[in-house]
């Protein structure tokens, strides 16, 4: 069976699937044909399915020994031409971090997918949460940006991979996918959309060797096999991708055109959904499986004649500055539910002078709708 046949015997259907399971599909109907990970819990499901259809479409699985070396195989398939993914959870994205640096200093397209679950280190390995937040945007180490992405649905786990593959390959950059193992785990109703309704971004490929690392602020790449000498480093490097690991000017150039790449285009990358904000007095903040319950209870107290508002996450990073600092401008207190000690909270407290009250759930369990909505009652 090729790509084709094979998606246009999914395309319109109706699934009853995992979150994980969704992601993989997304990935396939993006055009992934390479798939490089290790299991893990919450994350093992992905890797199962793209074991299992990978083939069908004329692609590539291979487990490999551990996450340094997943990570490292979907960056080198990326450059012969692949449209690359692994996925794992909290320790296995530790081990990635370093290769995730190189994915970045290489301008490399490729998706991760960083199913969060309870840490540190071994934590609960079965349990989901969010704790991931801010090792995804500096994990790695130096100066660089990041593209993450974050549903809170089954459809969205699809929907939002095939945007991540869309936004690796229009930005030359390593793309993060931070589910949690909430919604990897919980079941829901997919409705894989006909191929006419997806939009794939094509690969840029130069047609010489010339400034493959500059000469723009995205340049187009080259692949391995195509004829060119070109060299690949984590180093320093010039535009033509030769190492100069001395010179000022040459690291200042390189690092802030691989940072503006995506700071400037914030305005592109950036999605988020709101709720009741034309009308309230102080607004909730949530992503990912948080956002569920967040938003029940901003309906529950609106019943109540409580005037709540809500901003819902999607693309975690780059942060959305914008929105942000616009909606807490309208209220008295800004509220923050997520699975974790309060990452997000930190950065919301950049934007606005309000008090930021962080709503925190650790240990496995998701907040309630009461829970949140007790909360803000009692802060209100």
């Amino acid at each position: 069976m090729n790509n084709k046949e094979y998606l246009k015997d999914f395309a319109g259907k109706t699934l009853f699937v995992q979150g994980d399971e969704a992601a993989a599909y997304g990935a396939l109907f993006a055009g992934c044909n390479f798939f490089a990970g290790y299991p893990i819990t919450p994350a093992s499901e992905v890797a199962e399915l793209m074991a299992k259809e990978l083939p069908k479409v004329g692609g590539f699985y291979i487990q490999m020994e551990d996450e340094i070396a997943s990570m490292g195989a979907i960056v080198g398939a990326a450059w012969t031409g692949g449209k690359t993914m692994t996925a794992t959870s909290g320790p296995g994205f530790s081990l990635m971090q370093e290769n995730i640096g190189y994915a970045c200093m290489t301008e490399t397209p490729c998706v991760i997918v960083d199913v969060q679950r309870s840490g540190p280190s071994t934590g609960q390995a079965t349990k989901g949460a969010q704790g991931d937040m801010m090792q995804a945007r500096w994990g790695t180490h130096g100066d660089h940006e990041i593209i993450a992405l974050c549903p809170n649905s089954i459809q969205e786990s699809f929907d939002l991979m095939v945007e991540a593959f869309n936004l690796s390959e229009k930005f030359r950059s390593p793309v993060i996918f931070l589910t949690d193992g909430e919604i990897g785990h919980i079941r829901e109703k997919l409705v894989i959309p006909e191929l006419k309704d997806i939009f794939i971004q094509p690969r840029r490929i130069s047609e010489s060797k010339v400034d493959i690392f500059g000469g723009e602020r995205i340049p187009p790449m080259i692949e391995f096999g195509q004829g060119h000498k070109i060299h690949v480093t984590g180093s320093t490097h010039k535009s033509n991708g030769m190492r100069d690991v001395s010179s000022q000017n040459v690291h200042d150039v390189l690092i802030r055109r691989i940072y503006e790449k995506i700071e400037l285009n914030r305005d592109i990358i950036v999605k988020y959904e709101t709720h009741f904000t034309d009308d309230m007095d102080y607004l909730v903040i949530s992503y990912g499986a948080s956002a569920r319950p967040s938003l029940g209870a901003v309906h529950s107290l609106r019943k109540q004649g409580k005037k709540i508002g809500m901003l819902r996450l999607i693309t975690i990073w780059p942060f959305a500055d914008k929105i942000t600092r616009e909606l807490c401008k309208k209220v008295k207190k800004v509220f923050v539910p997520e699975m974790n000690l309060g990452q997000i909270a930190r950065e919301v407290e950049r934007f606005t002078s309000n008090p930021v009250i962080k709503i925190s759930k650790i240990g496995g369990v998701s907040h309630t709708i009461n829970e949140i909505s007790e909360e803000i009652i009692s802060n209100i």
